[in-house]
């Protein structure tokens, strides 16, 4: 584990664990609190490491202190409820050496706010510490690169204090500032612009906005890429009130297989302009027309909302009562 000021809920979680596990190591980045003297309950294997706002550089340290044949690795947040500990203790008498990688379902992650769009989904949990690089196929052979995976069933329990998303937009930020290098790696710009679209402020749009700019005029950005920043500079320039920069960046989604996200800020740049009208065409192209690259709730609660609330607003009570009832269930089923 990588810790921090983790006093308020470190035991929680090394209670669900710590009876499973053969050795625990801790990787306290700094913290004020009681943190290290909580960990000391449990092991006497605690090693301090310099924060630099860099997660895998922590993680890759706390891997290179493990001596064990698989490594699990968790947060301070996580809890394993005692269904969940007795799959993982049978996981543990079936493992044979053979997967290199076990993924456990990852829930409650709508709780507070997060960049993933459902409440329960597979993340990478388990891992081989060392990895044999094997020859596969008898003519042609080659190494096999992909690792051996094993979904398993056991669901770990995302209980945060609080949204993280402030912290992670600042570490963003830092990383795309003008002096730094320029160009975040593909995945890592999908989850920027997932973290200002489901947690973001105003002023964390009109802050990424340039970055994003960039990106979507990169001749290197695949399509995926320029749809997704597009998305992040329109939403920025309809906060600002640029209309021309807006409907710039909008056409670089439409020109394509048009987004929910581009739809539904179309339906809001109208709303803005009091053309209901116009705003219930994109509203509803939001909903039922086009599909989710970013936010799923731009395709489901945000514009159902938004219908229902232009019908009233329009006093057209059928289509509003229709909406505020599809906007209801959307909620309910997620």
């Amino acid at each position: 584990m990588i810790v921090k000021n983790e006093a308020d809920i470190l035991k929680r979680c090394l209670e669900t664990v710590f009876d499973i596990m053969d050795e625990i190591i801790i990787v306290d980045t700094g913290s004020t609190d009681s943190t290290k003297e909580i960990a000391a309950l449990y092991t006497d294997k605690i090693f301090d490491f310099e924060w630099i706002d860099d997660f895998s550089a922590a993680r890759n340290f706390a891997f290179s202190k493990a001596s064990c044949e698989y490594i699990y690795s968790a947060d301070a947040d996580e809890v394993i409820d005692e269904i969940n500990r007795q799959r993982f203790k049978d996981l543990k008498q079936i493992l044979n050496g053979e997967a290199e990688l076990v993924q456990m379902y990852y829930v409650n992650q709508l709780k507070f706010g997060t960049v993933y769009n459902f409440d329960r989904e597979y993340r990478p949990k388990l891992f081989k510490r060392n990895r044999i690089f094997t020859w596969i196929d008898p003519i042609h052979e080659t190494i096999r690169l992909e690792p051996v995976i094993f979904d398993s069933e056991i669901e770990i329990i995302h209980e945060p204090k609080a949204s993280h998303a402030a912290r992670d937009l600042a570490i963003f930020r830092g990383m795309t500032a003008p002096n730094a290098p320029l160009g975040l790696p593909k995945r890592l710009n999908n989850l920027y612009a997932r973290e200002l679209f489901m947690v973001g402020e105003k002023n964390d749009f009109l802050e990424a906005e340039a970055y994003f700019e960039w990106v979507a005029s990169d001749n290197a950005s695949s399509l995926e890429e320029i749809k997704e920043a597009a998305c992040v500079v329109a939403r920025a320039s309809r906060l600002r009130g640029d209309a021309v920069k807006f409907f710039k960046f909008a056409l670089k989604d439409i020109g394509s297989e048009g987004s929910s996200e581009i739809c539904y800020e179309l339906g809001e740049f109208y709303r803005s302009q009091d053309d209901l009208t116009e705003a219930v065409i994109w509203f509803f192209n939001a909903a039922f027309e086009t599909s989710s690259i970013i936010d799923i709730k731009t395709s489901g609660i945000l514009p159902l909302t938004a219908l229902f609330e232009c019908y009233e607003t329009l006093n057209i009570k059928d289509e509003a009562a229709k909406y505020k009832k599809l906007a209801s269930e959307w909620k309910a089923e997620k």
